[in-house]
């Protein structure tokens, strides 16, 4: 049943990769808020555990328990106030993918410089 419970993470990582190569940097970058928009909490306009958990069927990850929902949060959260903006969603999904990390890099740091005004650093 544990193996269960890590599939859907597992599966994210399967096909970040291949939706990079088909959609390119601006498709790719639509999908993420696209994602951002259906996790986040509208009152907030954050990602917090509470939307999270209630909205993760949505993203396929229905089979995460709550450690795992607020490890996703812990792991996303650069700015340390319990909850995800949009920029920092991006960051985390794309971090959860150790392939496309692999690939072309430079295409992500141009994406990101695009979109949120900085580069990610990841050329080195």
């Amino acid at each position: 049943m544990a193996a269960q419970t890590d599939r859907p993470l597992d599966q994210l990582e399967d096909f970040f990769p291949i939706m990079a190569d088909k959609l390119g940097e601006e498709g790719l970058m639509q999908e993420l808020c696209n994602g951002f928009q259906l996790l986040m909490d509208p009152a907030l306009g954050l990602i917090t555990f509470e939307s999270l958990k209630r909205n993760a069927a949505l993203m396929g990850l229905d089979g995460l328990g709550d450690d795992e929902l607020r490890m996703m949060i812990r792991e996303g959260d650069l700015s340390g106030d319990g909850a995800l903006n949009e920029e920092e969603f991006c960051i985390l999904m794309v971090r959860l993918s150790p392939e496309l990390m692999d690939g072309p890099r430079r295409w992500l740091d141009d994406a990101f410089q695009q979109a949120f005004g900085f580069e990610l650093g990841l050329d080195h």
